[in-house]
């Protein structure tokens, strides 16, 4: 039985705002988010640039898809389908805010979506992008066999995540946002590479970035 999701997300915490003007102001941003999390933005940038190296008429799904940060890796004219999915109406209407901003709104289809109950078919899509979303959720691992269900044979998956065992000295962090209701369980890193192993897909990679984890998989069959 599917888990709801954590109340704030369901329309548009503080949070989500200010994570959206950190990642677009690179600068000041950037040195905000390396005080807070000893990440580099560099490497949420690299995540996103993935989606601009896709093919003519690829599909791809960006759930949580909040603010429309990952909209950055898609370029004008690129012609392929880009699925914007997101629990909260309002995030959606930023991202197609961004959208517009970017000009590549002819791309972009907004969809009201639970990661963790997806309503797309098995073997949607091309790329699956899911950044700073798993640790949000009720159910983080539902989410990645959801993640993996709906992504093609020889696709890709790639995320990050605010996970458990990145060290003691982002416990306040992670405290902080599960006293907000803003953070759900996580997952450790080995829970997280089990979990998409379950999933059935391979290749499996994870990097860690100070507080957050990257990390990437192919489905191969």
């Amino acid at each position: 039985m599917r888990m709801p999701l954590i109340g704030p997300w369901a329309t548009d915490p503080l949070w989500a705002t200010a994570y959206d003007w950190l990642v677009e102001h690179e600068t000041v941003g950037g040195l905000i988010w390396r005080l807070g999390t000893d990440s580099s933005l560099a490497d949420l940038y690299a995540a996103t640039a993935e989606i601009g190296r896709l093919p003519a008429g690829s599909r791809v799904l960006d759930v949580p898809c909040g603010g429309g940060v990952a909209l950055r890796g898609l370029k004008r004219g690129q012609g392929i389908e880009y699925v914007a999915a997101d629990i909260s109406p309002a995030m959606l209407d930023r991202t197609v805010a961004a959208a517009v901003e970017r000009g590549v709104l002819d791309q972009v289809r907004p969809k009201v979506e639970d990661m963790q109950a997806l309503s797309f078919d098995d073997d949607s899509f091309d790329l699956v992008v899911s950044l700073t979303g798993l640790h949000v959720v009720p159910d983080p691992v539902g989410a990645v066999h959801e993640l993996a269900r709906v992504l093609r044979p020889g696709g890709r998956l790639t995320g990050s995540a605010l996970l458990t065992d990145t060290g003691l000295r982002f416990e306040g962090l992670r405290l902080a946002g599960r006293v907000a209701g803003v953070l759900g369980p996580s997952l450790s890193t080995p829970e997280l590479l089990d979990a998409l192993g379950d999933a059935g897909l391979t290749r499996i990679r994870a990097e860690t970035s100070g507080a957050f984890v990257y990390f990437s998989a192919a489905k191969t069959r």
